[in-house]
Parts: structure tokens; C-alpha cells; sequence
């Protein structure tokens, strides 16, 4: 198996994760889809599996830093969970033409699903210091500003920028974190 930069290799450190719905199919503009994502996040926070530093949700990826004994699995779990929670409401609001993309996108040798949500992977990024922790909530946080859709990282609502300013975000993130 070829090596990649895309691994998980030390689950001492947080890491950045991107995940993109294949496509780039924009599901995330509801938020009842959004808040499948909240939802599994709270409860892989909830039940220990995940700490969570960061995020933010855009229409078509999210971004976010987190931590586990097992990141791998949590994300993979994080992935399959809400990849058929949003198929199931897109099948509930009739939304034919994104499930006829996800099915379109599901490679054939996936014979255990009829649609493919999520691409492959999440690039994972080891965060090894506080100045690369800064740069990358830095990040995270300024990516709706850099797209145009706000003026200020607070102004979006799905993202942590409010929890790292004292002010209640929609979940709970760990901001003390050096």
C-alpha cells in the first residue's frame, strides 16, 4: 500500500479534517441538515469518543479539529452515521436530483449502499504545536469570510468562532486548549 500524507499516524495530537460531500453538492443550506452534523458531533462528545476543538459547516464540506483515542474510527462513524441520516432526509423532502448525484457517485464495487455522500477519506493534519492549532482555527473560522458569505467569523452560525469570543455556540468545543 502506497504511504500518503493523508493518515492518521499519532492520535496523541489533534488533527484537521475536511469533509466534502462528493461533488461538491451544496446539502448544507437547511438547517435540519446541519444539524445532523451538530447532532453527531454532541454525541460522540457526549459519550467520550470525540473532543472537538474547532469547525465549521459550509454548504458542501465541513472542517474541524478533533481529538480521539481512535480518530479513525470516530470520523469513519461520524461519516456513515450522518451520510445516512442526510440521505434519509433528502429521500424525506423528495430531493431527487441530489439523491440521483449520490447515486450517480457511488463507485459499483459499493455494493452495500445505493449512494456515496461523503468522498473518500478526510485529509487528516496532525496539529504538533500551539502555532499551527492557531493557524488552523484561524482557518477554519475565516473560511466563510474568505468565500464572501460574512463580514465576520462570528456571524456564521455554523461555526466555533462565537465559542472562541466567550459566547455560546451551537455545541460545545474545547477552546482552552494550550
Amino acid at each position: 500500500m502506497a504511504r500518503t500524507r493523508y493518515k492518521i499516524y499519532d492520535t496523541a495530537y489533534p488533527h484537521f479534517l475536511t469533509c466534502t460531500v462528493v461533488d461538491w453538492l451544496p446539502v448544507f443550506t437547511r438547517p435540519e441538515a446541519v444539524q445532523i452534523v451538530l447532532d453527531s458531533w454532541t454525541y460522540l462528545q457526549d459519550n467520550n469518543r470525540l473532543e472537538l476543538f474547532a469547525f465549521v459547516i459550509l454548504e458542501n464540506h465541513v472542517h474541524f479539529i478533533g481529538a480521539s483515542e481512535n480518530l479513525v474510527k470516530e470520523v469513519g462513524d461520524f461519516k456513515s452515521f450522518t451520510a445516512r441520516k442526510l440521505i434519509d432526509l433528502l429521500k424525506q423532502a423528495n430531493a431527487k436530483t441530489l439523491l440521483d448525484q449520490f447515486s450517480y457517485s457511488k463507485p459499483a464495487h459499493k455494493t452495500d449502499r445505493d449512494f456515496q455522500f461523503w468522498e473518500e477519506g478526510s485529509k487528516p493534519k496532525q496539529i504538533s504545536n500551539n502555532e499551527m492549532m492557531e493557524q488552523k482555527i484561524e482557518y477554519i473560522h475565516n473560511n466563510p469570510v474568505k468565500r464572501g458569505y460574512v463580514d465576520l467569523p462570528e456571524h456564521w452560525r455554523y461555526s466555533s468562532a462565537r465559542n472562541y469570543l466567550g459566547h455560546g455556540g451551537l455545541i460545545n468545543v474545547t477552546t482552552d486548549w494550550r
